[in-house]
């Protein structure tokens, strides 16, 4: 496979597993309990408890919803603490990694010669696999505490499931990380032969034939240079 197609798909890859983490970040719901009463073999759902990363809501069972937007940032659980830094950590390496990928991949004409994009290519894809290492780890920590509150033996306790952020994070993270696998894959071979010494004999022999090529003169030059001498010999100046 052509190492421009290659990159053009990771490219794609980072940016639809970069938005989806994005969107995880203002998505509300990361975790949800419905509670209600119960009647016969019917389960009657009355009111919803769903808290985000901002803000913890309220919803009963007519559609009204009551929020309490978390205080200053030293009042907040440790938990959503370190899942808001890790995720704003990891989108901010992303965006690191998108502008080294755009200067090193091939189809772009910025970045320099070609070991300094392969360097930079390599450079991006290491920060988008970063990037989507740090956003599981946030997703992970925020599970592992729901999960950890679900077995609290304190009943009065609310019961929470993880909701739709953490798993459309979870996928957007893999695809990112598969995004930067590419990248490297596209110029792991390269940037390895690049310095070697079958590589540098190959490039010195090009210059050279290049350079030969722009001192040698046509054959037509030449040809009626050998004319006009032979004219001045034949008809000498007075």
């Amino acid at each position: 496979m052509k190492i421009r197609v290659v990159q053009i798909w990771g490219f794609l890859m980072t940016v639809l597993g970069w938005i989806f983490v994005a969107c995880t970040l203002a998505m509300e719901g990361w975790k949800i309990s419905a509670i209600g009463g119960m009647g016969g073999s019917a389960v009657m759902k009355v009111a919803w408890y769903w808290s985000s990363l901002w803000r913890s809501c309220y919803t009963d069972s007519t559609a009204v919803t009551n929020c309490r937007d978390f205080p200053v940032l030293w009042s907040v659980n440790g938990y959503v603490q370190i899942v808001r830094g890790l995720l704003m950590g990891a989108l901010s390496v992303g965006m690191l990694g998108f502008v080294l990928s755009l200067l090193g991949m091939e189809c772009t004409y910025i970045g320099g010669k070609e070991k300094s994009k392969y360097r930079k290519i390599c450079t991006g894809g290491c920060c988008h696999i970063l990037s989507g290492v740090l956003s599981i780890s946030a997703y992970a920590v925020y599970a592992t505490y729901v999960s950890m509150e679900n077995l609290d033996a304190d009943i009065t306790n609310l019961s929470y499931d993880l909701g739709t952020p953490l798993f459309l994070g979870w996928v957007g993270s893999v695809i990112q990380l598969a995004g930067g696998f590419f990248y490297l894959w596209s110029v792991c071979k390269s940037l390895l032969t690049v310095g070697s010494p079958e590589s540098v004999k190959k490039n010195m022999l090009a210059a050279t034939t290049s350079n030969l090529g722009q001192t040698t003169r046509p054959s037509s030059e030449i040809a009626a240079a050998e004319d006009g001498v032979a004219l001045y010999c034949l008809c000498p100046p007075c």
